[in-house]
């Protein structure tokens, strides 16, 4: 699969969707498109991040910007599946260029507390000020023709939400990965094992066919990177949460895969910039923005 793979219509009330690899990362970007009226929106944008020289580029965004303006697709929302961190968000810079409005799931207020609390920030992160749109569970929208379903996934983090689009496509963030991967993480603040696996199999109770769509993938054993795989195929193969592993064995199997894993090394610059919808901080007095890292906290 090469660093962008489109996966066709499969016709009424079925998206396109584009996905976009972003290799130092192993992050997906996506943009889901109604066919027939050429609205679309783009899930999870990546805004680059240099963490040796705290440098920031818009060349992943900036790809996703030619591709909507070569396709003639209208951007009708920016939507973020949660808060990551190993990557920052470039849902403001996008708003910026598109003026389509930047959303992600209400629970993203609860993060903001833990967060304020390990940057020792009290009155940081207004959450309702960052994003335009802040979705509870069961709420839908529409992009052109296609209904949209919001599905609270909480376990990787306690605000990461799944967006259900059309009849055959589901955004599942960073629960799953493909089915020879298994899933995500649940050893974040606010992360939970057992949840995550609930989470889990309410995505798994979609429509066989339904294709899952991922956060990242690493190309595992150097295979090239994929990150779409169907209900049918995550049940039948998926090596965490295939059919017959129950919670208990998952959440054994996760913890202890988790006490293994490295904090992903942007994740403390990257909370403090997606609690703000993908801006940094507020300038100080020359001009510039700076980071604040917690000392001995992780």
């Amino acid at each position: 699969m090469s660093n962008q793979q489109t996966s066709p219509s499969r016709g009424q009330q079925s998206p396109e969707v584009t996905g976009f690899y972003e290799p130092a990362t192993g992050s997906i970007q996506y943009v889901v498109a109604d066919p027939g009226s050429k609205k679309s929106a783009i899930i999870d944008p990546v805004w680059n991040f240099d963490p040796r020289h705290a440098r920031t580029d818009t060349r992943s965004a900036d790809e996703i910007l030619q591709y909507v303006s070569a396709h003639g697709l209208t951007v009708d929302w920016i939507l973020d599946t949660h808060p990551h961190a190993d990557h920052f968000t470039a849902g403001a810079y996008l708003k910026e260029k598109l003026g389509a409005p930047h959303a992600i799931g209400e629970k993203v207020r609860d993060v903001a507390v833990l967060w304020r609390k390990f940057y020792n920030q009290p009155d940081a992160f207004d959450i309702d000020k960052a994003y335009d749109r802040l979705f509870a569970d069961g709420d839908t929208f529409r992009i052109g023709a296609l209904p949209v379903r919001v599905i609270l996934s909480p376990g990787h983090t306690l605000a990461s939400i799944t967006y259900v689009v059309g009849e055959d496509a589901a955004f599942v963030h960073d629960t799953l990965m493909v089915p020879d991967s298994g899933s995500s993480r649940a050893d974040f603040p606010g992360g939970d094992a057992a949840a995550l696996y609930r989470s889990i199999r309410t995505i798994l109770a979609l429509p066989p066919q339904t294709r899952l769509f991922v956060g990242h993938d690493y190309g595992k054993g150097g295979r090239e990177p994929q990150w779409e795989a169907t209900v049918a195929e995550h049940r039948a193969a998926n090596i965490h949460v295939k059919d017959g592993i129950a919670e208990a064995e998952y959440v054994k199997t996760r913890t202890e895969r988790d006490k293994t894993l490295s904090l992903p090394d942007r994740m403390l610059h990257a909370l403090q910039v997606n609690l703000r919808g993908g801006r940094l901080p507020e300038p100080e007095n020359d001009g510039h923005s700076y980071f604040r890292i917690p000392a001995n906290r992780f």
